[in-house]
């Protein structure tokens, strides 16, 4: 699924720009993605855009929620890991993940298939809810979202 996402990243300026997902399925196939990895990424994506019109609403309705410090469950800490939710936490303070993005990130990592996170996933995950925003990010968080650390091992 990652890879997916990385693909889609590299090849679609804005999610705009991405077909239809009956046609997307059909090109990433062709293109060599397995079935189940272009489906788990297509349904990641639908609940991207689920959690997206959920939490920016609730940024709208909540617009001084920037303010608050926000406290992590022990099901978030088992689901993401000390590594992922760290990162998390230096999008934040770089500026570069908004509350509302930070709650969206949350929301997708969680539903990630496996816990924890690898840096590289989350990595990924925040560089395609930022993506989905068609969020400006300072280049040098940039570098560090699309910096290769671990080679890429997803599966």
């Amino acid at each position: 699924m990652y890879d997916i996402l990385v693909y889609l990243f590299e090849n679609y300026y804005t999610p705009q720009a991405c077909p239809k997902a009956e046609v997307l399925a059909s090109k990433l196939a062709a293109v060599g993605f397995e079935d189940e990895d272009i489906d788990d990424a297509l349904s990641w994506l639908r609940d991207l855009a689920s959690t997206t019109e959920h939490c920016v609403t609730l940024g709208a309705v909540h617009p001084h929620a920037h303010q608050a410090s926000r406290l992590y469950t022990d099901d978030e800490y088992q689901a993401l890991g000390s590594e992922a939710i760290g990162f998390i936490m230096f999008l934040e303070s770089s500026g570069s993940l908004p509350t509302a993005y930070r709650e969206i990130l949350i929301e997708a990592a969680q539903s990630a298939r496996h816990s924890p996170l690898s840096i590289a996933e989350i990595k990924v995950l925040a560089l395609m809810v930022l993506w989905s925003q068609q969020a400006e990010v300072d280049h040098l968080v940039f570098e560090e979202l699309l910096a290769d650390d671990q080679k890429r091992p997803f599966h």
